[in-house]
């Protein structure tokens, strides 16, 4: 079996539009929570997010593509690029046909969809028109398909679809390809931009976001008693995995070896977590089994963590439930208390954060703590508002979606 390893990162997200500055951020506890630029908020009861900010698309992607082009895959091909360019694949010879891409999103072009609809009704049914870029602009798969045109990758492509686990499974499946020799490197991750109308109206009507307007900086608090729901989040992480030897090969970086993944389900509810965390337990012990790891070697765990009053109790219990005492010895955090949850871009920038972790010797902190759950074991450590240094040697991130969809994944120091 093929090892895998990391050798590109990227990342555009509410606290940074790179790699270096959401290092930075990360290090720093920065919120990306403010009142919401993308639309009117009148007539919405939450009225802020987390935001990309100071992002011109033309500045990156050619005018008329990216007129062509979703938000969400504006973001793909940013975060893409930079890791792209970061990993160095492009400066020696490659086979196109072993270099794939495995992108995902939960949700795809909403925004596109919403105007065209909205264009649609306001023109009436006399010359009924729609945009002839709607389609492509929309569907889930899009920005996979750009990344490849872009870079003339001609392996595996296609997108992964499971709601806020999609990144995380994007990661996961190019992982699995690689181990079983059928790529030598692929550009995985995701991106989401449902920063929307419909993106909050629908939430909302769900009593899934935080209603917290008055104070949106610190809306986003997992695992403090006051937390009420989410914070929505937009952007997106790319990462290059790649065959060890071949990365070797060509003298390249390596930040990471991925250790090991799983993938399960709930089988219990479309959007509520089970209560006892049993398939939260069992991706967990299914990642460890495939990286052939004892849970104690474990060091950090950034966990899914979205704030919400369900989800993070039972996060918790199936933390306790895999680790035992050794959950004590861990550091956890939720990066969605900077971020906010990018649904299904949040285990690519997620993972990341977990990398540059590793890399930099430090905890990302869980933001917003105020008040203790007395229903969460207390003597955990939730890296609570700021940053710790620490050696870690290896790190888990869960990522968890609507439908039951569980993914978790095991990074490590190369050795």
């Amino acid at each position: 079996m093929k090892r895998v390893v990391v050798t590109g990162l990227g990342a555009i997200t509410p606290i940074g539009n790179n790699i270096q500055a959401y290092t930075e951020a990360l290090q720093n506890g920065k919120s990306g929570a403010a009142m919401i630029s993308l639309f009117d908020t009148e007539v919405f009861k939450t009225k802020f997010a987390c935001e990309v900010k100071d992002f011109k698309a033309d500045e990156s992607i050619d005018r008329k593509l990216s007129r062509r082009m979703d938000r969400f895959s504006h973001f793909a091909m940013v975060a893409a690029g930079e890791a792209v360019n970061n990993s160095g694949v492009l400066e020696s010879p490659f086979e196109a046909e072993r270099a794939g891409v495995i992108w995902a999103s939960g949700i795809g072009g909403l925004k596109s969809l919403e105007q065209d609809v909205e264009e649609f009704e306001r023109a009436g049914r006399k010359r009924p028109r729609y945009n002839p870029f709607m389609i492509p602009k929309m569907i889930a798969d899009i920005a996979a398909g750009y990344i490849s045109i872009k870079y003339g990758f001609r392996g595996i492509n296609f997108a992964t679809v499971s709601a806020c686990a999609s990144a995380s499974h994007a990661i996961s499946v190019a992982a699995d390809t690689i181990k079983l020799d059928k790529a030598d490197f692929i550009v995985c991750g995701g991106s989401e931009a449902a920063i929307t109308t419909t993106g909050i109206g629908g939430f909302n009507a769900m009593k899934a976001l935080s209603e917290r307007n008055d104070d949106p900086s610190t809306a986003s608090r997992p695992f403090d008693k006051e937390r009420d729901g989410f914070v929505l989040g937009e952007g997106g992480g790319g990462i290059i995995l790649e065959e060890y030897e071949h990365a070797k090969k060509r003298g390249a970086k390596i930040y990471a070896e991925l250790g090991g993944s799983g993938a399960t389900a709930d089988a219990y509810h479309i959007t509520a977590p089970h209560p006892e965390g049993i398939g939260a337990s069992g991706v967990m012990k299914m990642a460890l089994r495939d990286a052939k790891m004892n849970h104690n070697e474990i060091d950090y765990v950034n966990v899914h963590g979205t704030s919400t009053p369900l989800g993070d109790i039972a996060e918790t219990k199936a933390i306790l439930n895999v680790f035992g005492d050794h959950a004590y010895n861990l550091n956890i955090s939720s990066t969605k208390s900077m971020t906010g949850h990018l649904l299904g871009a949040a285990g690519a920038v997620e993972a990341i954060a977990g990398i540059l972790a590793l890399n930099h010797g430090f905890i990302p902190p869980t933001i917003n703590h105020f008040t203790d759950d007395p229903e969460i074991d207390g003597k955990l450590n939730f890296t609570f508002n700021t940053a710790q240094e620490r050696d870690i040697n290896a790190m888990l991130s869960n990522t968890f979606g609507f439908g039951g969809h569980n993914s978790s994944i095991i990074f490590k120091k190369l050795v």
